[in-house]
């Protein structure tokens, strides 16, 4: 008998109501993931997606609200000159400078991720790229890069400079300060970062216990999913599905409206 090999693959929308609220959902699902792994800071880290019909427009988390506490109706709209256009919470003024740019700049990308991860902000304070230590880090040879940051985003000349940084990469290691991913939806998006700061951890600890040996680069070049292709947003895609179907699961609420005080 022979067998068949069965891909997940992201679904295709003919309504962009049904996009619009599939996006939000996962998006919301991210957040819940990213506070369960410890990635929130406070007031710190914003995660986005594109509206499906507004693509200069994007969702994102409201400022001051805690990942794993962020519900699907608390997602706030921004317009390109950072005016709210729907929800009742603000937006994080960095956040808006620097998701804005990228999103100019990357018709290709759907959704940007930055929050500040423990392992993430100890690799960017070495300013150095990721090598190629493991078969899951090879998902960022060649693919990522490093920008030196210049703390607090405050004008969109900044905002420009980072997306500049950026360039055609799907993962950035802002110096001093952490990562930043992108990808063709947030799924794609919020893996790549969930994976890059894995990887960080994993070259703090191997460099930590003594000499440490790189993946050969013809090997590294084949062991991954490689630059952003059909293939890699696959990967990404599919990679993120299990988290999703967890946390929708076992936080079914975070779907429903935030029950109103008074």
């Amino acid at each position: 008998m022979t067998r068949r090999q069965v891909w997940l693959t992201p679904p295709v929308f003919g309504d962009p109501a049904e996009e619009r609220r599939y996006r939000k959902t996962h998006l919301t699902a991210a957040l819940r993931i990213f506070g369960s792994l410890g990635y929130d800071e406070g007031i710190a880290g914003h995660l986005s997606v594109r509206d499906p019909e507004r693509p200069d427009h994007f969702w994102v988390n409201p400022f001051g609200v805690a990942f794993g506490k962020v519900r699907l109706d608390d997602l706030i709209l921004v317009s390109p000159d950072g005016d709210v256009i729907e929800g009742d919470r603000p937006v994080n003024h960095s956040g808006w400078v620097l998701h804005n740019a990228i999103l100019r700049a990357r018709p290709d990308v759907i959704s940007v991720v930055h929050a500040h991860s423990a392992h993430g902000k100890a690799w960017s304070a070495l300013g150095r790229l990721l090598d190629p230590l493991t078969q899951d880090a090879c998902v960022f040879h060649r693919d990522h890069a490093l920008i030196k940051f210049n703390g607090l985003l405050r004008t969109p000349a900044q905002g420009q400079e980072v997306a500049g940084g950026l360039g055609s990469c799907k993962a950035a290691i802002l110096q001093n300060h952490g990562l930043l991913t992108v990808g063709a939806g947030i799924d794609e998006a919020a893996w790549w970062f969930v994976a890059m700061d894995r990887a960080c951890h994993v070259q703090l600890m191997a460099e930590a216990a003594g000499e440490v040996s790189r993946v050969p680069e013809d090997l590294a070049e084949s062991a991954g999913a490689g630059p952003v292709t059909d293939r890699s947003r696959l990967y990404g895609w599919a990679s993120f599905q299990p988290m999703v179907e967890a946390v929708l699961e076992d936080a079914p609420e975070m779907l429903l409206p935030r029950p109103r005080k008074g």
